[in-house]
């Protein structure tokens, strides 16, 4: 039987979500955004968005195979958000920044420039300036704690 085997990132993104939930941390992921992709416009920026998909933050969260779908709210609007697995960049614990970086390969023909409106502040959106990736713990050497997986 020869078939092409299914992609581990999303079995690695549900457990890494599992993993960051189960230690009292918060699960963020960083988005490619596209056409493709439903997030608020206007929280992204250069292409992209991070989105907290913590129990808290989330409503009806569901991590398929092929997307992220779950309702967020901004502003105090609930959205309807639903990211495709194929841009998602990765997933990481706010408060240590370990987690997962994966491949992300631009779908040429798909891909659209995204028009960026200006930002407003929104706990469910990371802001890096007043909410950076902290610095990995002393003694881990310095390295990057996420892992680029193919």
């Amino acid at each position: 039987m020869n078939h092409e085997p299914t992609s581990t990132k999303p079995y690695l993104l549900r457990a890494l979500h599992e993993w960051c939930v189960d230690n009292g941390y918060t699960p963020y992921v960083a988005v490619v955004v596209d056409r493709n992709t439903r997030v608020p416009r206007e929280h992204v920026k250069d292409g992209e968005i991070v989105l907290n998909v913590g129990p808290l933050a989330t409503n009806k969260l569901r991590i398929g195979n092929d997307e992220i779908e779950f309702q967020a709210r901004f502003g105090g609007v609930a959205r309807e958000l639903y990211v495709p697995m194929s841009a998602v960049k990765a997933i990481y614990a706010r408060e240590t920044g370990h987690g997962m970086q994966f491949d992300y390969a631009s779908p040429v023909a798909e891909a659209d420039p995204v028009v960026e409106e200006p930002a407003t502040p929104d706990p469910a959106v990371r802001n890096p300036v007043e909410d950076p990736i902290p610095a990995p713990p002393a003694g881990s050497g310095g390295r990057p704690a996420l892992r680029r997986v193919k």
